[in-house]
């Protein structure tokens, strides 16, 4: 069996057979976009980059960002994590945008219960 990436929302999971993702959405307060690159491993979710175009309310670039293209842009030195759990307000200015090789899902859009993203088996 192979890596894949689950996601569940709404009373439904899918698997995505990719091992690359990138998780992108709009800061609810300062209206600034955000991006994270991530990989699946066996041991869970690595983040490898993190981007965000400006500053601002709980959005300072992490240690050692540098300017490209209009975003501040850093390899950010976390753990990997079992999974991402993603709040689904409806209530937000914008819903998380998950992009992988095959496409992209919005998730979180209207309330509902937070979506949860994980490693899975293929």
């Amino acid at each position: 069996m192979s890596l894949a990436l689950c996601v569940a929302a709404g009373g439904k999971a899918v698997a995505i057979a990719t091992t690359l993702f990138t998780l992108s959405w709009t800061h609810s307060v300062e209206k600034t976009e955000w991006a994270e690159a991530w990989r699946v491993t066996p041991q869970g979710l690595e983040l490898t980059e993190a981007r965000v175009k400006g500053s601002g309310a709980g959005m300072d670039p992490g240690e050692g960002a540098r300017l490209e293209d209009g975003w501040w842009v850093w390899s950010p030195d976390t753990p990997l994590v079992p999974e991402l759990v993603l709040a689904s307000s409806g209530a937000t200015v914008s819903a998380w945008k998950l992009c992988h090789a095959g496409g992209c899902l919005e998730l979180g859009a209207a309330a509902d219960e937070p979506v949860r993203v994980s490693a899975c088996q293929r």
